[in-house]
């Protein structure tokens, strides 16, 4: 394989280089999904210039199956690139049974970043995040947690997901009374999903929160688990993650989303784009997203992914367009259960 032939566009934020467009392993990756399917995507993505993976420990199923695919390619196929690709993962969820297998102790924290590495053969990832703020343990736990990933030499930088803006203003505090830096931010983000754009207690939004500390954002899921792929135009393919039991659940896919849905389609064919290419521009509209990641299936997905952040950036009259039906869809999974509980 040739390393970054086609490099997709780049932005920077506090030491920090990502794509545009990255690859985001929540999907795809588990015990359902063959091994050569899994390297064959990988590679095409760092073959088109993909050089940032997402994962978690939780990603599978089982947990650390992701990590355990991406860690044989990094002790193969990938092994001379290391020091140009961004491997990055999260702790919060489900890893293991136990009282100490998920939420925000630094016990479970620190245990299930060295699971990590081991899973990923590396002895370092670029990013490792707290995956959902945790109510149950002191922030100075869980950020202190990170502060230790990083003076370990576990973590080159550190970041959390899916913290409400009120809660990023206090994880923010308490990292900087540690000496610590937040690099990132990873919260769902889509047209179907704006919640990062409503103000908390001080009037700015998790949007105006990152921006402000000079945090990156990463934003996943800009189909909106799917919705924004076109698949479900028409109804519901029986092999698609709706009807198989993933998280796009059946009864999201109300008539009234499904006419914003539509209608956006059609204004992504007026424009000459494919309703993927429109979800992406808009999320990538903000320059305060550092890049999106994305979930394909097939280097096919992948490449039509890519394609929508080397089109052109969406013009006044799109955005108008998109307005009236880039309204929320209930689809907001990790909301109230990662940030305000």
């Amino acid at each position: 394989m040739h390393a970054f032939p086609e490099p997709v566009p780049t932005r920077r934020v506090a030491g920090l280089i990502l794509p545009s467009v990255s690859l985001g392993l929540w999907q795809n990756f588990g015990q359902d999904t063959s091994f050569d399917a899994q390297r064959t995507l990988v590679l095409r993505a760092v073959d088109r210039g993909v050089f940032h993976l997402d994962l978690a420990n939780n990603y599978g199923p089982p947990p650390f199956a992701a990590e355990e695919a991406v860690g044989r390619l990094l002790d193969r196929e990938l092994a001379a690139h290391r020091d140009d690709l961004v491997i990055t993962t999260k702790a919060g969820y489900r890893a293991w049974p136990g009282p100490y297998g998920e939420h925000g102790s630094a016990k479970y924290l620190r245990a299930s970043l060295d699971h990590s590495l081991r899973a990923l053969r590396t002895d370092h990832v670029d990013v490792f995040y707290s995956h959902r703020y945790d109510p149950a343990t002191p922030l100075a736990e869980t950020i202190g947690a990170l502060a230790g990933a990083v003076r370990a030499g576990k973590a080159r930088a550190v970041g959390i997901s899916s913290y409400s803006a009120d809660r990023t203003r206090e994880a923010l505090h308490v990292a900087d009374e540690l000496g610590i830096r937040l690099t990132v931010h990873q919260s769902a983000y889509s047209m179907l999903n704006r919640w990062v754009e409503r103000p908390g207690s001080d009037g700015r939004s998790l949007l105006d929160v990152v921006g402000d500390a000079g945090m990156g954002m990463v934003a996943f899921s800009p189909l909106a688990q799917g919705m924004l792929s076109t698949r479900y135009l028409h109804g519901v393919p029986a092999d698609s993650r709706a009807a198989r039991g993933g998280p796009l659940r059946p009864e999201w896919l109300t008539e009234e989303a499904l006419a914003h849905v539509r209608a956006l389609d059609q204004i992504a064919r007026a424009s000459g784009r494919t309703l993927p290419q429109l979800a992406l521009a808009w999320v990538l509209r903000d320059p305060r997203v550092t890049t999106v990641l994305v979930g394909a299936r097939t280097p096919h997905q992948l490449d039509e992914n890519l394609a929508g952040a080397a089109t052109a950036p969406l013009t006044e009259d799109e955005l108008v367009a998109v307005e009236p039906h880039a309204v929320d869809a209930g689809i907001n999974l990790w909301g109230s259960r990662s940030s305000d509980l």
